[in-house]
């Protein structure tokens, strides 16, 4: 099989860690690296990674994430933060760009995010969401596991991190080794999940 194809077969989510195993920085930074090269819309590159590995934190984040016990047994929990305003990083973002496809594209990112904040979070958590999972294959790629989450606590998270109003959680997802294989999971048959040139009922 191909190997792009083999990490996306094998990576589940993994909620069981061996507790004494950490990820080497140069690993985690570049699985990180890896996820900053997902796509987005008009390349704002929307996601921010807050990174914490230490027991303190960890211990933190654990009654916000409803005692999920993988959580403290992970050894690295990334925070996925979506940008409501990443039409601010536009100019530094298209500021090589020849300068008649300059303007047009920045006029055109201005006008879209005039219509207000909720525009900015449906950016913001689509294409967060990208970023967040290009990070796990990225992680499976090299060896590491992961556990994307959305069941915490998503207004506590802001003070207890110290996110600002701009950005907003989309995803915390827990690093680490697998302590024993993933519980399997059933999946949908595709030819149910898929559908030809118009919407077909298949419920």
């Amino acid at each position: 099989m191909n190997e792009t194809l083999k990490v996306m077969e094998e990576r589940a989510s993994v909620r069981l860690y061996q507790k004494d195993k950490e990820i080497p920085n140069e690993t985690l930074h570049n699985i990180l690296e890896m996820a900053g090269k997902a796509p987005s819309a008009w390349n704002l590159q929307h996601w921010r990674f807050i990174v914490v590995t230490s027991k303190e934190q960890k211990e933190k984040l654990f009654p916000i994430a409803y005692n999920q016990k993988h959580v403290l047994d992970a050894s690295a929990v990334v925070i996925v933060l979506g940008d409501t305003e990443a039409d601010k990083v536009a100019p530094e973002v298209f500021e090589k760009a020849p300068e008649e496809a300059r303007n047009m594209l920045l006029n055109n990112i201005k006008s879209a995010y005039s219509q207000g904040r909720p525009l900015g979070e449906r950016e913001a958590l689509k294409n967060a969401s990208l970023g967040a999972m290009q990070l796990m294959l990225a992680a499976k790629a090299l060896g590491v596991d992961s556990c994307p989450m959305t069941g915490f606590d998503h207004e506590a998270i802001v003070p207890a991190l110290g996110i600002p109003e701009r950005f907003i959680p989309v995803m915390m997802i827990t690093l680490g080794y697998a302590d024993g294989p993933a519980r399997p999971t059933e999946r949908f048959d595709i030819n149910r999940l898929i559908m030809h040139e118009k919407y077909e009922e298949k419920i």
